[in-house]
């Protein structure tokens, strides 16, 4: 039931060229700050995928109908920590999280990136999709008006878990947002069963870069 339909946007060159000795940093600019990410060649997680821009950009642009201020965020897969960084400097509580051989290389890009600011400080905590939530993260404690995810949907076998997790953080109230590029049938057949079981809707699409934005939330009846 999509009422508008989607706006389509471009990727944005938000980041900035540099001559840099080290190959492995980007540069960027999101919410008038510089962020420098660190990218990590031995793992899938640690590189910035298209998605993270798409979403980064999207929050940036539409504070107004997505006010992350004084919000707890949870990002799942966070990766590099882009998404995280971003959503820390437009205010949030956030929780950065991910497969504990990522968490050195998200836990130095966040720190780095959001010391000396004045904002929430943020977390970053392991979290393996469909392990060990209720123990890690139980209900009682743990409320998130916002969970984020970027390019968590490739080839891998974890798709199960990962739905499973977003429902599982996903309560009334809380708004889940999700970029991916889409590339692969497994990618659709992925987002045929988030829709049939959340509320959902096409934020954006940036078809240059195969990305899709979606909105979910849980179906109050």
């Amino acid at each position: 039931s999509l009422t508008d339909g989607p706006v389509t946007l471009k990727i944005l060159q938000n980041w900035v060229p540099r001559v840099s000795p080290y190959f492995d940093k980007e540069h960027y600019t999101y919410v008038g700050h510089q962020i420098v990410i660190q990218e990590s060649i031995e793992y899938f997680g640690a590189v910035v995928w298209p998605g993270a821009l798409a979403l980064s950009q999207y929050l940036e642009s539409n504070q107004e109908q997505f006010n992350l201020k004084d919000k707890k965020v949870l990002e799942i897969g966070a990766g590099t920590g882009l998404v995280s960084i971003v959503a820390c400097i437009l205010g949030a509580y956030v929780t950065a999280t991910d497969l504990p051989e990522v968490l050195e290389n998200l836990s130095y890009n966040i720190s780095r990136n959001t010391q000396n600011m004045n904002m929430h400080k943020p977390e970053v905590r392991k979290l393996v999709w469909g392990e060990s939530l209720s123990e890690d993260f139980p209900v009682s404690t743990y409320h998130y008006d916002f969970l984020l995810a970027t390019d968590v949907v490739y080839h891998h076998t974890a798709l199960d878990p990962l739905l499973a997790t977003m429902v599982y953080f996903c309560k009334p109230g809380t708004v889940l947002l999700w970029a991916n590029k889409f590339r692969f049938s497994t990618d659709y057949e992925f987002l045929e069963k988030l829709g049939s079981i959340f509320n959902t809707t096409i934020l954006a699409e940036f078809p240059e870069a195969n990305v899709k934005l979606l909105k979910a939330t849980v179906r109050e009846n």
